[in-house]
């Protein structure tokens, strides 16, 4: 058994602190981008094969922050606490305390790639496919700043790596946060970065876009198996989380990807 006792906050200077979760954020943006230029530049290098330019992926940047932070902040107030933000409307701004939503962030980055996409008058889906490679740098940092807030946790456990965490009314619980980082992060990243690189799938754009949907659904809807649902929201159905349902969807989706890219090469 262990106790959480993480300070969640990195730095304090008295006027304005630095959190961990934050820290995660920005850490996870920079070694995200430093990666995909890699891949960028080694597919131009050793395969002859420009996905799309590096310098236009730089441009890129900007618009993908604004879409993760406003997405993914957005998202998590919607979906997961609408009443209580529409009653506190300056708590939305307070993204340091955690409280940020994959799927709302999803939204906000591919709401950013078509923004991008038309304006630079490029393909869609090869920016997706790019950013869907690094993601799971940033979906790795993320839990684990999830695990030092102490937010997110599990099921009550008898597993002997349980923690007992400061919100989980002093029992035993699963740390979630941990297997998520592991399974959208580490597993996530090899499994994607394996058929975009290895198997050449970049080579056919919008396969890894949609493969990635698929995937992190899958993983996602078996690590909440394992965690506690917000209180506020309990279960759908008697059955389904929010995160549950949101990934269905967005499995749906990626399925419809791969079916229609199917479907237009055998038209072509």
């Amino acid at each position: 058994m262990i106790i959480h006792n993480i300070d969640p906050v990195l730095v304090d200077f008295g006027l304005f602190q630095i959190r961990w979760y934050s820290v995660a954020y920005i850490l996870g943006i920079i070694l995200g981008w430093f990666y995909s230029i890699k891949i960028i530049n080694n597919l131009s290098k050793k395969e002859g094969f420009e996905i799309v330019k590096a310098e236009e992926f730089d441009d890129f940047i900007i618009y993908l922050i604004f879409g993760i932070v406003f997405g993914g902040r957005l998202g998590y107030v919607i979906f997961y606490n609408f009443q209580y933000y529409s009653q506190n409307l300056l708590e939305i701004f307070k993204i340091w305390n955690g409280g940020m939503s994959f799927h709302g962030g999803l939204i906000g980055v591919l709401v950013a790639a078509i923004i991008f996409s038309k304006i630079k008058k490029t393909s869609f889906f090869k920016i997706t496919d790019i950013v869907c490679c690094a993601a799971p740098i940033g979906l790795f940092l993320g839990r684990i700043a999830n695990f030092i807030n102490g937010e997110l946790f599990g099921k009550i456990s008898t597993m002997p790596w349980a923690v007992i965490f400061p919100e989980g009314n002093n029992i035993p619980r699963h740390p979630t946060q941990i297997y998520e980082a592991f399974l959208e992060g580490v597993v996530l990243f090899v499994l994607i970065n394996f058929l975009a690189i290895k198997k050449q799938f970049l080579k056919k754009t919008g396969h890894i876009s949609g493969l990635f949907l698929i995937s992190y659904s899958i993983l996602r809807i078996f690590s909440e198996i394992f965690r506690e649902p917000d209180k506020h929201l309990g279960y759908f159905f008697g059955y389904f989380s929010m995160g549950i349902l949101l990934s269905l969807a967005t499995f749906i989706i990626g399925c419809l990807i791969i079916f229609f890219i199917k479907k237009n090469e055998q038209n072509n």
